[in-house]
């Protein structure tokens, strides 16, 4: 259970590290520039399995009442979804600033 949620979160952010990869097209496809794309692509799937981890790991468990379990159970599933897609998009983000910086087209 423990990597549930960022199972259930993978087809999105396969998508969104095929729209960092696809995308702008109108910056150079160096060699130096695929090899940062893929060390961001690699840092933001660390980044979001790391920070689902910590995030399911922090998430408490409420304790089991006279009529069951309440209902807060269903945070330790929706925290680790939180918190691997937050880090997943930040890192995706700071790549695309840099990236957009480092390799944008100079006005001649």
């Amino acid at each position: 259970m423990r990597y549930l949620a960022i199972l259930l979160l993978a087809p999105w952010l396969l998508i969104l590290g095929w729209a960092f990869w696809s995308y702008p097209k109108n910056l150079p496809r160096t060699r130096l520039r695929r090899y940062f794309d893929v060390a961001a692509l690699l840092l933001a799937a660390f980044a979001a399995v790391e920070c689902a981890s910590t995030a399911f790991d922090t998430a408490t468990v409420p304790t089991v009442g006279q009529y069951g379990p309440s209902s807060g159970a269903i945070w330790q599933q929706v925290l680790p979804a939180l918190y691997g897609y937050g880090a997943c998009v930040v890192v995706l983000v700071l790549a695309l600033i840099v990236r957009q910086l480092v390799w944008r087209p100079h006005a001649r």
